[in-house]
C-alpha cells in the first residue's frame, strides 16, 4: 500500500495541481487538508485508493474540481453545484460588496440569473432584514440554489422561474445585481479548460457577449425605485461599453469597479 504523501505527489503531478489533488483525496477520505500533515505516512485503504484515481482520472480529463465534488466554496458558504450551473468564481465577490454598500436597511435585491444561487445568498446571509429575489430561466438551476437556500438556513430567500424580468410584473427592488452570460459566441475559450463543462446558456451571449446585458439594462429602470442601484459583473474588456449601455438604458453616474487583479470586472448605475 502506498501512503499519503506519495499517492498526493503522484496525483499533482496527473492533475497538475497540488490544491485539486488534496482536495480530491480529502473528498475520498471524508476529511479535510489540515489532516494530511498528521497523517502523510497513513496508508488508505484500496477501495479508497482506487476510488481516489477515479476523481484524478475525472479531472485529468478535464472535468473541473468544482463538479467532481459536487460543491464549491463562494464568500463564507459552501455551495452544491452541478452541471447545470455556473461555478461560483472568487472575483464575483466583489458583486456581492458593492451590492452590500448600497442596500439600505430593509431593502430588497433582485439577483438575475442566480444559478447556484451564490450572489443571493451571499447578501441574504450578510443582511437577514433585506428582502431577497433570485430568479433564473433553468429549472435545473433553480433547483440547486432552492437546495443551498434550506440546507444554509436562508430559505426566506424567494426563488423564482423566470426569463430576466417576465415573471416579476412591477415588483420593484433597491439593488438588482447580475452575473449574466458575457462570453462572445464564438470565443475560443469557450471550447477550453472548465468552460466546456459548464452550461453553455450561462456563458455566451450574442456576438459581442452582450445581448442578455442589454435586456437586463432595458429592464432596470421599471424595476428600481429611486436612487436604486444596477450592478453586473461583465468581461475584463467590457467595461466601457457596459457603462455606455446602461447610461443609454436611463441610469445615471456609471461606474466600473475593477477585480484583485486591477481588471474592469462589474458596472453599476443607479436610477435618479
Amino acid at each position: 500500500m502506498t501512503d499519503i504523501r506519495t499517492i498526493l505527489r503522484e496525483a499533482t503531478n496527473t492533475v497538475g495541481d497540488r490544491l485539486e489533488a488534496e482536495l480530491l483525496l480529502a473528498h475520498t477520505l471524508g476529511v479535510d487538508r489540515a489532516w494530511f500533515f498528521a497523517h502523510a505516512e497513513d496508508r488508505p485503504g484500496l477501495d479508497a485508493v482506487r476510488r481516489f484515481e477515479e476523481l484524478v482520472a475525472r479531472r485529468a480529463g478535464g472535468e473541473p474540481v468544482a463538479y467532481i465534488l459536487g460543491r464549491r466554496d463562494f464568500w463564507s458558504l459552501s455551495l452544491e453545484v452541478t452541471p447545470a450551473t455556473l461555478i461560483p468564481r472568487p472575483e464575483t465577490e466583489l458583486l456581492v460588496e458593492l451590492a452590500l454598500e448600497r442596500l439600505p436597511r430593509g431593502g430588497s435585491v433582485l439577483d438575475l440569473g442566480t444559478g447556484s444561487g451564490a450572489i443571493a445568498l451571499a447578501i441574504a446571509s450578510e443582511r437577514p432584514d433585506a428582502e431577497v429575489v433570485a430568479i433564473d430561466a433553468s429549472a435545473a438551476a433553480l433547483a440547486v440554489a432552492r437546495r443551498n437556500a434550506e440546507r444554509l438556513g436562508l430559505a426566506r430567500v424567494e426563488m423564482r422561474e423566470s426569463d430576466w424580468y417576465e415573471s416579476l410584473g412591477d415588483r420593484l427592488f433597491d439593488v438588482i445585481v447580475s452575473n449574466p452570460p458575457y462570453v462572445e459566441a464564438g470565443d475560443p475559450h469557450l471550447d477550453q479548460g472548465d468552460l466546456r463543462y459548464e452550461p453553455a446558456s450561462a456563458l455566451a451571449s450574442g456576438p459581442d457577449g452582450l445581448d442578455d446585458m442589454r435586456r437586463i439594462a432595458e429592464g432596470a429602470v421599471r424595476h428600481l425605485r429611486g436612487n436604486g442601484w444596477l450592478l453586473a459583473e461583465h468581461g475584463w474588456n467590457q467595461g466601457a461599453p457596459v457603462r455606455d449601455l446602461f447610461t443609454r438604458s436611463g441610469l445615471s453616474h456609471a461606474f466600473t469597479a475593477q477585480d484583485l487583479e486591477a481588471r474592469d470586472r462589474v458596472t453599476g448605475a443607479r436610477v435618479d
